[in-house]
């Protein structure tokens, strides 16, 4: 694993829009290298692309190609996200104001001390503060 993948991230990769040139380069690291996401990511990416779909942005075919190739990625999901919801990302979210979903990114980010890809800024500033390292896309 080399890096800690939130939503936004792996959201960019499916909207030509939200690419950049940082955002496709964590794409081939991804690729190369794998990466690890608490376990509210595919929930967290399945539904971005659902709500995609439903304003449009999406047709039912291309989520679902989009689905699949997330799906595909060596990204693997951390299996101790839940139990630290507890005692890990509910007081860095009261900490950093974050809600608990960013907190959980946050807190895998810092306990298997990888680097947090994120395109939000709020979760950004939040991991800056916290001491995480931080890959800007």
């Amino acid at each position: 694993m080399s890096f800690v993948v939130d939503a936004s991230i792996a959201l960019a990769w499916c909207f030509e829009d939200e690419q950049t040139d940082a955002v496709l380069a964590l794409l081939d690291r991804v690729t190369e290298t794998g990466a690890v996401a608490p376990q509210l990511w595919p929930l967290e990416v399945l539904n971005g692309l659902l709500m995609a779909e439903r304003r449009g942005r999406l047709t039912p075919a291309l989520r679902e190609r989009f689905a699949g190739l997330l799906r595909d990625l060596p990204v693997t999901i951390d299996d101790e996200t839940a139990s630290q919801a507890w005692d890990g990302a509910a007081p860095l979210a009261d900490a950093e104001k974050l809600s608990l979903y960013d907190a959980a990114y946050l807190e895998l980010s810092l306990r298997r001390r990888l680097p947090l890809a994120t395109k939000d800024a709020g979760l950004a500033a939040a991991a800056e503060r916290a001491g995480a390292t931080l890959l800007r896309a």
